[in-house]
């Protein structure tokens, strides 16, 4: 599945020409704004790759979170995981 495929799987709007127009990151859902990530095996989080996601993040909407939707495998078997700072996650649990 694509990108595309993915962010409206899970219901976010898309963001046109994301790598090369101006309005950066994947789409946008909820709070979030989710850069998405597919990769067969593995994939590996760096602090640099992360700060990028912040940065794209701030210049689409600074009241947003980033978030980091990896999808690892192909076919039928995927893995699908989302990546937020701490301090959200700890927000997402008050909630409750």
């Amino acid at each position: 599945m694509s990108e595309r495929g993915e962010l409206k799987r899970i219901g976010a709007k898309q963001h046109r020409n994301s790598g090369r127009g101006p309005v950066k990151a994947d789409g946008s859902l909820d709070d979030f704004v989710v850069d998405v990530k597919e990769y067969s095996k593995s994939y590996s989080v760096s602090q640099d790759s992360w700060a990028k996601i912040v940065s794209d993040t701030m210049k689409v909407d600074r009241k947003k979170n980033p978030a980091l939707m990896i999808v690892l495998g192909s076919g039928h078997k995927k893995v699908r995981l989302a990546i937020i700072e701490w301090e959200v996650f700890e927000q997402l649990r008050e909630k409750e």
